[in-house]
């Protein structure tokens, strides 16, 4: 049988980079010491037109003239316009090629474009110039960080934390220890930021996070509660407490905050697909993909509400609608076993059967012993009257899970149609042990109706 059942809810995780401010502490000529002083301590337009003055008055050179690019680079990079701050960025180290700070702050720039191969060419740069840079070793941890490096993001951090300890950093590497699934040592790191900087939201949320993926969604919530008593308004704690909720079957309280975090955010996809699961629990079919669609429109490619609008549909047996969202999975990620499956599983449904058959074997193409995928296939080849591979698969699938019900009750059927009374008698019991209903669900699925045990000859 395909993934359904419940889909899971998605959290987040926080980090933070870490930029350079530029202060002037120079001699500067007393014509235009407003202008700089402006260019230096202000912000947003106004520092933007001082330092633009100071530039074109031709009054300054080499690194003077290097800090007033740097610094309306900064308020470019402040106002989102991160082609202008790359190119003052780009003026500030020409003027002054060993300027570490103008490096890491255009790093930084790239990094915020998604360019984090360019960002670490500057972070490169920035500590060649000084490598006791702990900033730019920091951020240099990010950019691998998010390149999935997380191995050498560890090292920067390290090399950061042992020049300048702070909760930012500590925050940080605590993600990359969390990303290699090392959820306890990246707990450390989270006790030890929190305990240098106990107002740090950041720290209990993401303790949180690294608490509820060892499955301890108590104290989970416990941290979500004190980032929230700290920042009532984080909204990725909202959702992650929704979550946590949800995982503890307080479907009530999980609503709550979705609905809090939306208030706060109403174009936060991953809220509002989070929220339909809760709704679709709670059988609320209509607002539940209404929530889905509304996740969609805002991001179309959000892998996790084609899954889930696909379960809606599915339980409202409207099957060729979820196979619509399915088919937009294997388009977005061709290599996602589970929606190849979960197609298969729906084509079967309703007919589809050499599509389903082929849709199975893509997914244990990509998955070798895919579980779920044999399962799947073993109801095709009994749809499709071929019940010596329906054994075939389904043994296959029981020496992964014997307690898998679907499997057990399906090779129940084959072993009856090739005239195995004794071993269908043995499979329709066990399967029923561990789900009752699964004679009612094969029957909606148009299988063998809901055969009681069949009496044996002496």
């Amino acid at each position: 049988m395909a993934q359904f059942s419940k889909r899971t809810s998605s959290v987040r995780a926080a980090t933070a980079v870490v930029a350079a401010l530029f202060a002037s502490g120079l001699f500067i000529a007393p014509a235009r010491a407003d202008d700089w002083e402006s260019c230096a301590k202000d912000s947003g337009e106004a520092a933007i037109a001082a330092c633009t003055r100071t530039i074109k008055s031709g009054n300054y050179e080499g690194r003077v003239l290097a800090l007033a690019y740097s610094n309306r680079g900064v308020e470019w990079k402040n106002k989102g316009d991160l082609a202008r701050a790359i190119a003052d960025y780009d003026e500030a180290v020409k003027h002054d090629p060993e300027q570490s700070i103008a490096y890491n702050n255009r790093g930084i720039a790239y990094a915020a474009k998604g360019d984090y191969d360019a960002a670490i060419v500057s972070y490169d740069d920035a500590i060649r110039i000084n490598p006791k840079y702990a900033s730019a070793l920091n951020n240099r941890g990010l950019a691998y960080f998010h390149m999935g490096q997380h191995q050498r993001a560890i090292a920067d951090y390290d090399a950061s934390i042992q020049l300048e300890t702070d909760a930012v950093r500590l925050n940080n590497r605590g993600n990359a220890y969390a990303s290699r699934g090392q959820y306890d040592r990246a707990i450390q790191d989270f006790d030890e930021a929190i305990a240098t900087d106990s107002k740090y939201a950041i720290g209990y949320y993401n303790r949180g996070n690294a608490y509820y993926s060892k499955g301890d969604a108590e104290r989970a919530i416990q941290n979500y509660d004190r980032a929230l008593l700290i920042f009532p308004r984080y909204q990725d704690a909202l959702v992650n407490r929704g979550v946590a909720f949800e995982k503890m079957g307080d479907l009530d309280r999980a609503l709550v905050d979705y609905d809090e975090a939306l208030r706060l955010d109403a174009k936060d996809a991953m809220a509002l697909n989070n929220r339909g699961n809760v709704l679709l629990k709670r059988g609320q079919h209509d607002r539940a993909i209404a929530d889905y669609n509304a996740a969609l429109k805002i991001d179309s490619g959000y892998i996790g509400a084609y899954f889930s609008r696909a379960i809606a549909y599915e339980s409202r047996r409207q099957y060729d609608a979820a196979i619509a969202d399915y088919d937009q999975v294997t388009k977005l990620q061709p290599g996602n076993a589970v929606a190849w499956n979960s197609r298969c599983w729906m084509r079967a449904i309703v007919g589809q059967l050499p599509a389903a058959l082929s849709d199975c074997n893509e997914a244990l193409r990509l998955r070798p012993g895919y579980v779920n995928a044999l399962d799947s296939r073993g109801f095709v080849y009994l749809k499709l009257g071929q019940p010596d591979f329906a054994i075939a698969d389904y043994n296959l699938a029981l020496r992964v899970d014997s307690r898998k019900a679907a499997s057990l009750f399906g090779r129940g059927i084959a072993k009856r149609r090739k005239g195995d009374v004794g071993g269908a008698n043995a499979d329709f019991a066990a399967a029923r042990a561990l789900k009752p209903e699964i004679a009612a669900d094969f029957a909606r699925y148009g299988v063998g109706g809901a055969p009681e045990p069949v009496a044996q000859r002496d």
